[in-house]
């Protein structure tokens, strides 16, 4: 049996513009989903029925809720770094004149970030999460499908999150960035 690449071991580390190449020159399959975390390609699972329809319920609340003081993406990219863009199942992010048309949104355009994880609670709390916080994402949140579980981080300070709290009963929830604006949650697992 092979065993695993040792943490010590040297990697070579790609970059975003990097992995945008391998993907203009073909070298990934066209139904492949992907993000690069600190300079890896990491895989993405496909979502099943109740994460789809989960992100499909956030979209439409957010949407409704923000108008046109915020931009809601679905599982599009966030640049965080040159060696991580991250596709966060929703984010939320603020309108730029061009309409992100030039590049992807980056780290200090995004007021939330959203994963539903149903399978990759470890690899959303303990690589994704932290990896917002590096790079100042001002709120995240995880929705926990396998224990029907709202986890808020919020108050990014050293690269952790300061404030960690979760719920199985959401309420209403204030969207980050836009005082006045919040939406009901207390259907998410209905």
């Amino acid at each position: 049996m092979v065993k695993a690449v040792e943490d010590w071991l040297p990697r070579h580390r790609i970059t975003v513009h990097e992995y945008y190449r391998m993907e203009e020159l073909g070298l990934f399959a066209p139904e492949s989903r992907t993000e690069l975390v600190e300079g890896e390609i990491i895989d993405v699972a496909p979502p099943g029925s109740r994460h789809s329809s989960v992100v499909a319920y956030l979209n439409r609340l957010l949407v409704c809720a923000v108008n046109d003081s915020a931009i809601v993406l679905v599982q599009s990219p966030v640049r965080l770094s040159e060696l991580s863009e991250s596709q966060p199942d929703l984010a939320l992010i603020r309108p730029r004149a061009d309409r992100h048309a030039t590049s992807h949104p980056i780290a200090s355009d995004t007021l939330l970030a959203v994963e539903v994880s149903m399978t990759t609670w470890r690899f959303d709390r303990q690589v994704k999460v932290p990896l917002y916080a590096r790079h100042g994402v001002p709120e995240v949140w995880i929705v926990d499908l396998s224990k029907d579980e709202l986890h808020f981080f919020r108050s990014p300070r050293d690269g952790d999150y300061a404030e960690v709290t979760s719920t199985d009963q959401p309420t209403i929830t204030p969207i980050p960035g836009l005082p006045q604006v919040s939406i009901d949650l207390s259907d998410l697992f209905a």
